[in-house]
């Protein structure tokens, strides 16, 4: 089954990643085998984790994480559905007040 997961490292930053087999992925970024972010800030702690259908889904949603602001990810983390979609909220205003509609 295909996960998608947020880290968290030594330095409190947020690593998000997607893959088949968590323990095992978990196990290489813990040895430094991971991606260049965690292996330079270990060690890692597992905050959140979510199954997927396909690996697909794990890859699409990983982006879509990687775009919220760490704020939102705490709120996923938190499983604070109501604090995610005021976040969503003011994230679709901002946009909007930036789009034009007169050409």
């Amino acid at each position: 089954m295909p996960y998608i997961y947020i880290l968290e490292c030594s330095d409190k930053s947020y690593y998000t990643g997607s893959t088949w087999n968590l323990d095992k992925r978990l196990c290489e970024h813990q040895n430094g085998l991971g991606a260049k972010h965690t292996a330079k800030r270990l060690p890692v702690k597992l905050l959140y984790c979510e199954e997927c259908d396909r690996i697909e889904d794990a890859y699409t949603r990983e982006k879509q994480i990687q775009g919220w602001s760490r704020k939102k990810k705490e709120a996923l983390i938190a499983g604070d559905t109501n604090l995610l979609h005021v976040l969503a909220a003011c994230q679709n205003e901002s946009d909007s007040r930036n789009f034009r509609t007169d050409g």
